[in-house]
């Protein structure tokens, strides 16, 4: 089995990919998931952490075309994959890579 790669995915994760490079260090907050896809019009919020005397742009990778998925976005992509509808509360990134997750979730 061949590794996923950045464009072997739909419109909407390569962008919540791209998005997550730009923040860099931070989260995205209120992102819907609906049939395991991200919702991003109407955008979510996002907040990037600034560090001082340190880099704060977008991570190299963002120019890249085409790249092999790391771990944590797999992983990420299959938490979506398994909940299906819902919203993610707060996404944390960081080095643009997925961190954790916070999801709501409605109890009977």
């Amino acid at each position: 089995m061949q590794p996923a790669t950045k464009s072997s995915l739909s419109r909407p994760r390569i962008r919540l990919i791209e998005w997550m490079q730009r923040v860099d260090f931070g989260t995205i907050e209120g992102l819907v998931v609906r049939d395991g896809e991200p919702v991003l019009d109407p955008p979510p919020r996002a907040v990037r952490d600034v560090k001082f005397c340190a880099e704060n742009g977008p991570r190299p990778e963002s120019d890249l075309e085409d790249f092999v998925l790391k771990a944590q976005i797999r992983d990420l992509f299959a938490h979506l994959d398994s909940l299906g509808n819902g919203t993610i509360r707060c996404l944390e990134v960081k080095h643009g890579l997925p961190f954790r997750m916070q999801v709501e979730e409605v109890t009977a």
